[in-house]
């Protein structure tokens, strides 16, 4: 049997809370990465960006939800953060 990863909303809300944000216990995806971005210092941006390219560049795979706030929030803020 093959097991895949997978990144659902909690597991990518734990990811950000390793880093340090601060994100609430149900948060959707959306609300994550809203949240990550509210007043994204240069340190923070540039963990931030490591784990956009770990997610998107890794084998596990996103839920379409996940992976389109990344695309909606986090992207764009890390293109202003640079």
């Amino acid at each position: 049997m093959m097991h895949a990863d997978l990144i659902d909303q909690d597991d990518f809300r734990d990811r950000l809370v390793a880093l340090g944000f601060e994100i609430p216990c149900g948060a959707t995806a959306e609300q994550a990465c809203e949240r990550a971005v509210v007043g994204l210092s240069r340190e923070r941006a540039q963990a931030l960006r490591r784990l956009v390219e770990e997610l998107l560049g890794g084998s596990a795979t996103l839920l379409p939800s996940v992976r389109e706030a990344i695309s909606r929030n986090l992207l764009p803020a890390l293109v202003r953060a640079s």
